[in-house]
């Protein structure tokens, strides 16, 4: 005896659409908390005497970070001290890094907070690898002024 199979139509797909306002809100609230991080970054920083700090907005250019915080530090002692000072500061407001890179050379140190990338540069290399200019054409944030602290 064979059974006979029921003829099936095709499943439909119910296509569901995203809510784009609530989207939108996450993502301001997102780079809202990113630029806040970027801002406490750049105050650590100029607590140790960086110069050069610029804060640019890479929200929506890239997928690694929303902002870069670039600072300059004068010796291999000194971009070591500024680094280990934001990464000091910002774990104490809650904000831990998932990588820092180059510390013990202290030329270069890099520290990813995820929404955030802090590159802390000697004037030699800052000048050569120029993220300033490659992100010549991205908003910049206005840097607040030193507290004074050390």
């Amino acid at each position: 005896m064979t059974k006979k199979r029921a003829k099936t139509s095709p499943k439909r797909v119910t296509r569901i659409e995203p809510k784009p306002a609530r989207a939108v809100q996450t993502l301001r609230e997102t780079n809202k908390e990113a630029q806040k991080m970027a801002l406490l970054v750049a105050e650590a920083g100029l607590d140790k005497k960086a110069s050069e700090v610029e804060i640019i907005d890479v929200t929506g250019k890239v997928d690694y970070a929303d902002y870069l915080v670039l600072m300059t530090g004068t010796s291999e002692r000194h971009v070591s001290s500024i680094a280990e000072s934001v990464d000091s500061t910002l774990s104490k407001k809650g904000y831990r890094s998932i990588s820092v890179e180059g510390l013990p050379r202290g030329e270069w140190v890099l520290i990813d907070f995820v929404d955030v990338v802090v590159h802390v540069f000697q004037d030699r290399l800052r000048a050569l690898y120029d993220l300033d200019g490659l992100w010549m054409d991205a908003r910049r944030l206005n840097v607040p002024e030193a507290s004074g602290g050390s």
